[in-house]
């Protein structure tokens, strides 16, 4: 199979390329100057040189707060281009992988992690966006496309909460960090294994389309996983103290709980994603090294 991965210079597209060169795929990586999701010509362009068997989306507006007052542009990028990529690959027969997010839910609610085929919410104008190019992608391409969404995420290339409280650390005697919103951190080298399972199942398991959740097990706040971070670089956890979410008024609303469930991935012969606080603890090293050169 020949893979093209657009958003290929963002953070979670650096770390499919990865994963599929571990695998020794055949795949180009296509970032926002060599792909325009939004112009059929630039999507057609790519199509007819690269030939994919599977595409994977990783390209999106991920400005939350400047969504609020730039829905026009977020929804060019993230609705009517993966609309764009799922045509053009009902056109030549190849296989989707779209990346989107819990915000598409309304993140009220409290215990019990959001499952696959929960009803939508979206309370964000990048939450609206997100969910219409999901929509997008299953009504063009219902049995040949997986849209995956992720949430909290953190690498080593790119900017990230975790890399941030890593640095801050180095810098600040004591940090707020808010505690009454609750999710997954999660590591983009996790999402982008099963990104590459789905990619490799798709049409040839059954049951391998619709939507699948990545995110880690478990949740956490994130006040919960700054101390986490500070724990495991031996920095003393206490320097973190909890605040509220009224001391960051942000333009977009951040949902207060937005754990997400995993019931899919056993239909598909995978095991759900492992526990947080295993993938950060063998992340840091490789973020600490990025950090550092």
């Amino acid at each position: 199979m020949k893979w093209l991965v657009t958003g290929a210079g963002g953070m979670l597209g650096h770390d499919v390329l990865e994963e599929l060169a571990r695998r020794g795929e055949q795949f180009v990586g296509l970032d926002r100057a060599a792909l325009d999701i939004t112009d059929p010509a630039s999507v057609d362009r790519a199509f007819a040189e690269h030939h994919p068997d599977v595409v994977v989306n990783c390209a999106a507006y991920t400005a939350v707060d400047d969504a609020e007052t730039d829905e026009e542009r977020a929804l060019r990028i993230n609705g009517e281009g993966p609309r764009l990529l799922a045509r053009a690959c009902a056109a030549s027969g190849a296989r989707l992988v779209h990346v989107s997010t819990d915000y598409v839910f309304d993140g009220e609610a409290r215990s019990t992690p959001y499952p696959e085929n929960h009803s939508t919410a979206p309370r964000t104008a990048y939450g609206r966006t997100k969910l219409a190019g999901e929509q997008a992608v299953l009504a063009e391409l219902p049995g040949a496309s997986a849209v995956v969404r992720t949430a909290w995420l953190y690498g080593a290339c790119g900017g990230n909460f975790v890399r941030t409280m890593i640095e801050l650390e180095a810098r600040r005697d004591t940090l707020d960090v808010v505690d009454d919103q609750h999710g997954q951190p999660t590591w983009t080298a996790d999402v982008a294994v099963r990104i590459a399972d789905l990619g490799e199942r798709i049409g040839q398991v059954e049951g391998a389309h619709g939507v699948f959740h990545a995110t880690s097990s478990g949740e956490t706040s994130w006040h919960g996983l700054a101390q986490e971070v500070f724990r495991l670089i031996d920095a003393d956890p206490e320097r973190v103290r909890p605040t509220t979410s009224a001391a960051f008024v942000r333009p977009a609303p951040r949902p207060a709980y937005s754990a997400l469930g995993h019931e899919r991935w056993r239909e598909v012969g995978l095991e759900p994603p492992r526990d947080w606080r295993s993938a950060l603890h063998e992340a840091l090293p490789h973020i600490r090294k990025e950090i550092s050169s």
